[in-house]
């Protein structure tokens, strides 16, 4: 079991480097700034269970980047485990479309607590909005999904 979490980890990772690479990709070469819904979610999450972040000012708000990254690397992490404890226990798809799954697994996983937190409303995005969040999720997907598929095979 502790193979199939540490598997499921590193694909998770490596998809959350694809998905990283994809987005800073389009906002060079689109020019777009970068979010600051996942700072906010680590900001109305801290506040929420009494322990918000330190500090003032920058020093505050450099934190909030810090950990709003860093709890996109666990979502990442941890949806790649997800999956792989899904593929050891007989849900398999093909390719494609156990990619686009894992991806919108991922995009949920990101996309649900910005909502419910208040902190964006999906409901209002624009078709561009959507774009820029589907595609690198479905990057994500196709490659942890196809590392999982392989370290089974592997197995």
């Amino acid at each position: 079991m502790m193979r199939n979490l540490v598997r499921g980890g590193i694909a998770g990772a490596a998809g959350t480097t694809v998905l990283n690479t994809v987005t800073y990709a389009d906002m060079a070469w689109r020019g777009r700034g970068s979010s600051d819904a996942p700072a906010q979610v680590v900001d109305r999450l801290a506040r929420a269970v009494g322990h918000p972040v330190p500090g003032s000012g920058d020093t505050r708000d450099n934190r909030l980047t810090g950990l709003g990254a860093l709890s996109g690397l666990g979502v990442g992490c941890g949806t790649g485990v997800a999956v792989c404890v899904l593929h050891r226990a007989g849900v398999r798809m093909p390719w494609w479309l156990g990619g686009v799954a894992t991806g919108a697994l991922a995009m949920a996983a990101t996309d649900l607590p910005m909502a419910g937190l208040r902190v964006s409303d999906p409901r209002s995005w624009a078709a561009k909005d959507w774009v820029a969040d589907a595609v690198p999720h479905l990057a994500y997907g196709l490659v942890t999904h196809a590392l999982v598929a392989a370290g089974e095979k592997r197995s």
